[in-house]
């Protein structure tokens, strides 16, 4: 009794467990149906490579263009700013934390970069356009409300905490023994942090940093209202862009008619970010699964 009683349990939670893993294939193929669907509806009436090569981008006024490269451009420098900001501060503060700091100093530093992750992305957007941009104006006159620069200044703050955290966990990972007898043979602090650590959890760094930049490609209020809704091809930091999720921002607010080529083309730049932050994900995983020294 008590043994069918135990096996009725464990198919309970087996079943309950399958629940959840399938929940997650059926929204991640909803969503994949969904933009698939409303995209080729789009590639019907516009050519794909005029899509992905074209270098203007107005869908929403006469004559119209869907060329996405504007947008792709305008994703692509923020997320440059973001990685120029983040990365090197992410891996430096999980040295910090990992062989300088005391446990008294690291449990200050810690919380504080959870509340860094907790702010809401809005925050970050008025952040920028109350305090990076009027600062960067005194440097750069010309510099307009909406720009690049402090979008990616912001997004680069916002996953700071993922890099920090995620490299902080690598470095953590790599076996005490190898710490320890580096310290035995008479390395400082910072010959461990560069020279053992650092090349032991080189996959795991290279990982966080690329699961970060696929956070920074689909961030949307920071810089929607950080960045400006301009979508043009230029690499000045200084001039206002749009970014692929600021478009989709822009369509969703209701002014643009259902079922029009104008509506679809949120679906068709919806799949486009999709597959480039998939193709983040898929070299994140490959490299969070290769051998790293020390293993």
């Amino acid at each position: 009794m008590y043994l069918n009683k135990f096996k009725l349990i464990d198919h309970g939670i087996h079943g309950f467990l399958f629940l959840c893993v399938s929940v997650t294939f059926v929204t991640t193929g909803t969503v994949v149906w969904i933009l698939g669907q409303e995209s080729f509806v789009f590639f019907q009436s516009i050519n794909l490579f005029d899509f992905l090569l074209g270098t203007r981008w107005e869908p929403l006024l006469d004559p119209k263009s869907f060329g996405v490269l504007p947008l792709v451009c305008g994703t692509l420098m923020i997320v440059v700013g973001a990685i120029i900001v983040a990365v090197p501060a992410g891996i430096l503060i999980a040295a910090y934390l990992n062989e300088f700091c005391s446990p008294k100093l690291s449990s200050i530093i810690k919380p504080v970069l959870e509340i860094l992750a907790g702010i809401p992305t809005i925050v970050y957007g008025y952040f920028a356009l109350t305090f990076i941009t009027p600062a960067f104006k005194m440097l750069f006159p010309d510099m307009g409300v909406f720009n690049a620069l402090s979008a990616g200044i912001v997004v680069g703050i916002m996953i700071l905490p993922m890099i920090s955290s995620l490299c902080d966990d690598a470095f953590r990972a790599v076996p005490s023994d190898i710490r320890e007898g580096a310290y035995a043979l008479g390395a400082t602090p910072y010959e461990v942090i560069t020279q053992v650590i650092m090349p032991a959890a080189k996959s795991r760094i290279a990982a966080s940093i690329v699961l970060a930049v696929s956070r920074a490609i689909g961030e949307t209020m920071a810089v929607t209202l950080a960045a400006g809704a301009t979508p043009r091809m230029t690499f000045n930091p200084l001039e206002s862009i749009q970014t692929i999720t600021a478009y989709i921002v822009q369509v969703s607010l209701g002014d643009t008619p259902r079922g029009g080529i104008e509506y679809q083309t949120c679906f068709a730049v919806g799949a486009l970010l999709f597959f480039m932050t998939l193709i983040m994900n898929m070299i994140g995983n490959h490299f969070l699964h290769s051998k790293t020294v020390g293993k």
